[in-house]
């Protein structure tokens, strides 16, 4: 990125809304804390939501309460209650969180800014997932995420990077204004689902963010209710929507195949693979770094 990208004054660039919310992650907040300061984004609004941390957590918040938008600590009802509290606190038209426990990539949020800025069509967006490991060492980088409403629900793609997604308050007020907070995990994934009503998923060719893989992860911990989770939510929305009786259909099949010895291997090499990786017109184009400008790239 050049120097006069990196030299942003005031006004040029969106004010981005960042959450972070914690509770007794005193091994890894100020890690992620440094990561967000470290972005020098001109136009930030960060707050950071504990939930009555006891571990020294708050301790460590306030060597940075000076540097951040604000924070607060008061019980409450887990993550997803901890990121409306935060997000009803913030005024940024961008929107994103990033756990304790995770990190932002060098430059990740001038990305995020500059892409909302010089593409006003675009209303959410994911970048390329990565990952570290629980020392905090980059340990892998994926592909910009491609997928489209239907094949998201029909399965496809369905590991969404929340470290890497950002999105227009906008989009956020039109699906809702919230994140689901009676559940204890998979929200993030109940909010892709309600986003997808509205919006296409605009895939950008950048490193935003990134998931720490540690002991403590809830999602790690117990994938297979993620997953239950993930069901639920889809077989919520294709109740609803139109068209939705035939992907249920499908998604029945699926499952019958996937669990059936002798069909997996064919399934999925004729339905899954090409459901995941095949191109087509309900791909969004990717977003690319230009001649220092962002642009929609259809190749």
């Amino acid at each position: 990125m050049s120097e006069t990208r990196t030299a942003a004054t005031k006004g040029v660039w969106p004010r981005i809304a960042l959450v972070t919310p914690v509770y007794n992650s005193g091994k890894y907040i100020e890690a992620s804390i440094q990561s967000v300061l470290a972005q020098n984004y001109p136009e930030l609004d960060y707050f950071i939501v504990d939930g009555g941390s006891t571990d020294g957590t708050q301790e460590i918040i306030r060597k940075y309460e000076a540097r951040i938008s604000g924070w607060m600590s008061e019980p409450d009802q887990g993550m997803y209650d901890a990121l409306n509290k935060g997000f009803a606190r913030t005024r940024g038209e961008v929107m994103g969180w990033i756990s304790a426990t995770d990190m932002l990539q060098p430059g990740g949020l001038l990305a995020v800014g500059g892409i909302f800025r010089d593409l006003p069509e675009v209303e959410w967006i994911s970048g390329r997932p990565t990952w570290f490991n629980e020392e905090g060492e980059q340990t892998g980088t994926g592909e910009p995420p491609r997928v489209s409403r239907m094949r998201f629900l029909a399965g496809a793609n369905r590991y969404l990077q929340q470290e890497s997604t950002y999105w227009r308050r906008s989009l956020w007020e039109r699906a809702g204004g919230r994140v689901d907070a009676s559940r204890r995990n998979a929200a993030d994934f109940e909010l892709w689902v309600r986003f997808f009503r509205h919006a296409r998923l605009y895939p950008a060719d950048t490193l935003v963010g990134g998931f720490r893989k540690h002991g403590d992860s809830l999602a790690l911990r117990d994938l297979e209710a993620c997953h239950r989770a993930y069901d639920e939510f889809i077989d919520a929305e294709l109740r609803e929507m139109r068209g939705g009786r035939l992907l249920r259909v499908f998604r029945g099949a699926a499952r019958m195949a996937e669990a059936t010895p002798g069909l997996r291997q064919v399934w999925s090499r004729l339905v899954t693979g090409p459901l995941h990786g095949r191109p087509g017109r309900d791909w969004a184009p990717v977003i690319r770094n230009r001649d220092d400008k962002w642009r929609l790239d259809d190749e």
